[in-house]
C-alpha cells in the first residue's frame, strides 16, 4: 500500500503565496518522481510541475517563474511553493508520485485526495 497526503491549501489573495506539501508513505522501495496537478471547475486536470529524484523539473507555462517544486528524497515529500498567485490558479491541487512498491514489485502511479487552493480578493 502507498498513500499520498497533501496539505497546505487554503484561501489567499491575488499576489499572495502558499506552499503545498505532499507526504508519501507505505510500502515504498523508491520514488522515481513526484508532481503536482490541478483541476479547476469545468477544466481538465493539468500538470502544474513535476520533479524527478534526480532534480529534473518540468513546469506548465502558466506557472513558470512563479511556482517552484522541490523534493526531499529522505522524507519522501514533495513541495510546491506558489508565489504571485492569480485567480486563475484556483483549483484542486493533486499530488502525484511514481512509486516503486516493495511488493508486489511494481511502479505505482499514485494520487492524493487533493487540496483546494482558492485565490480571491
Amino acid at each position: 500500500q502507498v498513500q499520498l497526503v497533501e496539505s497546505g491549501g487554503g484561501l489567499v489573495q491575488p499576489g499572495g503565496s502558499l506552499t503545498l506539501s505532499c507526504a508519501a508513505s507505505g510500502n515504498i522501495l523508491a520514488i522515481n518522481g513526484m508532481g503536482w496537478y490541478r483541476q479547476a471547475p469545468g477544466k481538465q486536470r493539468e500538470l502544474v510541475a513535476s520533479i524527478t529524484t534526480g532534480g529534473s523539473t518540468n513546469y506548465a507555462d502558466s506557472v513558470k517563474g512563479r511556482f517552484t517544486i522541490s523534493i526531499d528524497n529522505a522524507k519522501k515529500m514533495v513541495y510546491l511553493q506558489m508565489n504571485s498567485l492569480e485567480p486563475e490558479d484556483t483549483a484542486v491541487y493533486y499530488c502525484n508520485a511514481a512509486v516503486r512498491q516493495t511488493w508486489p514489485l511494481k511502479v505505482l502511479d499514485s494520487w492524493g485526495q487533493g487540496t483546494q487552493v482558492t485565490v480571491s480578493s
